[in-house]
């Protein structure tokens, strides 16, 4: 038995970029992956968390054995997932968030039954799972719609029971609550913690850059930017990582820029600025060493006449970890390829 379900040793991939981003600046090539070491333990749900162009897209797909590595190793169950591909694809699945679920002209049952087929399950086997599945993700009363007249959601929902009717050993979840509501986000990280619950031998990945999803669901949750780890840990032990700080966050009226003289508090661990532009709004966070220093932010910040419409101090989160570390917010947008 391998002494870890998901392993990789200095994991790289770089993209070469075609001429038309060449001649925009943005080099000859992009560094998606940077030297990934990750061991998963059997039975483990770790997350790995960051923002778009994180490079955690790509991790998923070297691992289910969709792309191949610049250099470095990955091994599934002990297998070797960039050589014995066909070894590999047997014992895992994938759940892609924002993904098409199938054949848009037939149903979802007929969708899910093809899938299982594709993977060699008799229909004996596979009909109560396909059925088990359609009632757990809400569309039992749909099973018999073609997928192309289902809804976004509903769509996703049959893409996220597909990946679970093979009953695979690994299965990796790349952001599979997208374009999902609340509700049903909240019902699906429900499923994926029973259904590991129910087997200590599956193993599962996810990536995502929901906070409250890594925090819920994660044995352990690895933060990700630029293509390195940054830390890995329980989401506990991290957020202790700033559980002395105060985290500030303010949001002032206006679009204007902040004072540069803000950066330059003493006792101010790291501050991000956004603009919310539909609402005519500025949102400022802020890691403090103390709370003391609260009223010298207030003051320069609304030094030239700016309203402060709300202030909010609250505990550490994975997010408060992530600026931390890099130096930017978890949701701050990104223009790279993730």
């Amino acid at each position: 038995m391998a002494e870890f379900s998901i392993e990789t040793r200095q994991l790289r991939r770089v993209f070469k970029l075609d001429r038309i981003a060449q001649r925009e600046g943005l080099g000859k090539s992009l560094i998606a992956l940077d030297g990934i070491d990750l061991q998963v333990r059997t039975g483990e749900l770790i997350g790995i968390l960051g923002p778009n162009g994180a490079g955690k897209t790509t991790l998923i797909r070297i691992l289910s054995t969709l792309l191949s590595p610049t250099s470095g190793e990955a091994f599934i169950e002990g297998i070797n997932a960039i050589r014995d591909v066909k070894k590999i694809r047997p014992l895992i699945n994938v759940v892609s968030g924002g993904e098409t679920c199938g054949y848009g002209i037939m149903t979802a049952k007929e969708n899910l039954r093809l899938f299982t087929e594709l993977y060699g399950i008799p229909w004996k086997i596979a009909r109560p799972r396909v059925e088990k599945m359609l009632t757990i993700v809400g569309l039992d009363r749909y099973k018999g719609v073609r997928v192309n007249r289902l809804s976004t959601g509903m769509r996703q929902r049959v893409n996220f029971a597909r990946g679970f009717i093979t009953d695979p050993k690994v299965l990796f979840l790349d952001e599979p609550t997208v374009g999902m509501d609340v509700h049903a986000a909240m019902e699906i990280r429900d499923f994926v913690k029973n259904w590991l619950a129910e087997d200590p031998s599956r193993t599962i990945l996810l990536t995502t850059h929901y906070m409250a999803e890594a925090d819920d669901l994660c044995d352990r949750t690895a933060i990700i930017d630029h293509g390195k780890v940054q830390a890995i840990d329980t989401p506990t032990a991290l957020k202790k990582m700033v559980q002395k700080e105060t985290s500030l966050e303010l949001t002032l009226s206006g679009l204007e820029s902040v004072p540069d003289s803000l950066k330059s508090i003493n006792g101010i661990v790291k501050i991000t600025v956004d603009t919310l532009p539909s609402e005519c709004l500025t949102r400022v966070n802020a890691l403090l060493k103390t709370p003391d220093v609260i009223s010298e932010v207030i003051r320069q910040i609304t030094s030239n006449g700016r309203n402060l419409v709300e202030l909010k101090t609250h505990s550490p989160t994975l997010e408060d970890v992530f600026l931390k570390l890099t130096g930017r917010r978890l949701t701050a947008n990104s223009d790279a390829d993730d």
